[in-house]
């Protein structure tokens, strides 16, 4: 039933994590596959803004500052698939602009959006937020999966046909302690998704969210154990889920079996958000 043959497809952050995930299972179900994701090029006062925080994810994050988007890409186009690896700030609008262009005019077409990329290094209560780091989260993850959206909308409804799928966060729908700038942003992602399945609707473009509860990501793995046992517990399932759980919930809803799903936040989540004792 999945069948992405001849379609296109654009992973923000697509290098590493929940985004290489996505990237390969995208590939594996036809789709051709362009891997973006930024270079690590950040503001050091940001960075040094970030580390100072203490938290386990900022360390997390300072120590994989590789990317590895021509591997994903590599091993796309050993499948068979057509697949780039492009550089791509999802904050810098004509950056963007100019690799939709470039993406259409290559392979013809871009039919799929995952609006993966984001940051999630920020963890301080509200009086330590850092005002920089809201701002560049708020930029990031919601104005970015915005910028890509606007960009590739054109092309989608001169076709007739499109999917773009936002990557929310349960976060967004329960809070999370220390991450007013994540939550805040990964909550916007749901409301956008919603306002753009309005207006892609006549022109048979489907935009739905993806929710995510704990997965099995680096992140996950590196943080402390006792910690990551506390949110197992409220898992339902009593384990995390892990990155291919999210990347085949993305595939089905951007194949024509879902093409009657639209508006959507999805929960992958084991059943965190049950009510769970």
């Amino acid at each position: 039933m999945i069948d992405l043959k001849g379609k296109v497809a654009l992973v923000t952050g697509g290098s590493r994590g929940l985004g290489r995930a996505d990237c390969l299972a995208l590939a594996r179900a036809g789709a051709d596959v362009v891997v973006t994701d930024i270079l690590i090029e950040s503001d050091p006062e940001l960075e040094k803004a970030a580390e100072a925080s203490g938290s386990a994810l900022s360390q997390v994050m300072a120590s994989q500052k590789a990317v590895y988007s021509e591997k994903t890409s590599s091993e796309i186009r050993d499948m068979g698939r057509r697949s780039v690896a492009m550089k791509m700030d999802v904050t810098n609008r004509e950056q963007v602009k100019a690799v939709v262009d470039q993406v259409v005019k290559e392979f013809g077409s871009l039919d799929i959006l995952i609006n993966n990329a984001g940051t999630l290094d920020h963890m301080a209560a509200v009086e330590n937020q850092v005002d920089a780091l809201w701002d560049r989260d708020l930029k990031v993850n919601l104005t970015g999966a915005y910028n890509c959206s606007k960009a590739v909308w054109p092309y989608m409804k001169q076709r007739n046909w499109g999917r773009i799928i936002m990557m929310s966060s349960i976060a967004g729908s329960l809070g999370g302690f220390g991450q007013a700038s994540y939550s805040t942003t990964k909550a916007g992602l749901t409301g956008l998704a919603r306002t753009l399945a309005l207006e892609g609707a006549r022109y048979n473009i489907t935009v739905n969210a993806i929710v995510p509860g704990i997965i099995g990501t680096e992140a996950f793995k590196m943080g402390r154990p006792d910690m990551n046992e506390r949110m197992i517990k409220r898992v339902a399932l009593r384990r995390p889920g892990e990155p291919e759980d999210i990347a085949n919930a993305i595939t089905f809803l951007c194949s024509p079996a879902a093409g009657y799903i639209t508006g959507v936040a999805l929960p992958v989540t084991g059943g965190l958000d049950l009510f769970t004792f």
